[in-house]
């Protein structure tokens, strides 16, 4: 999949290893891993498929965004960029026609 940033500060900070080590610290291998597995997924439904990344929609006040695991509570979050979002017959949204997102923040949001 394609990968964009909420800002410029965020995507410099998951750039290259030495920036995401920089950034991040103990986190920053799991990190790198996740973004591996994103930009390896043709679509979020490949992605959905990876269970040590736990992709996962979010509810509540984060309604439209999604996670994967980094470690513990600590989630890569990011949206679907696509508009309009792709749709099943049933009103649901396509996964396997997703094939771009925004990473929104790196983080414990529990």
């Amino acid at each position: 999949m394609r990968i964009k940033y909420k800002n410029n500060k965020l995507g410099k900070q998951l750039a290259n290893a030495s920036s995401i080590k920089m950034n991040f610290g103990i986190n920053a291998k799991r990190i790198s891993i996740r973004l591996a597995d994103i930009e390896s997924s043709p679509t979020l439904a490949v992605l959905i498929q990876i269970r040590a990344a736990n992709c996962h929609p979010l509810g509540g006040d984060r309604k439209g965004e999604w996670a994967v695991d980094v470690s513990g509570n600590f989630r890569m979050i990011f949206e679907l960029d696509h508009d309009p979002l792709p749709q099943t017959n049933d009103g649901s949204i396509d996964v396997s026609s997703i094939t771009d997102i925004r990473i929104v923040e790196i983080g414990d949001y529990h």
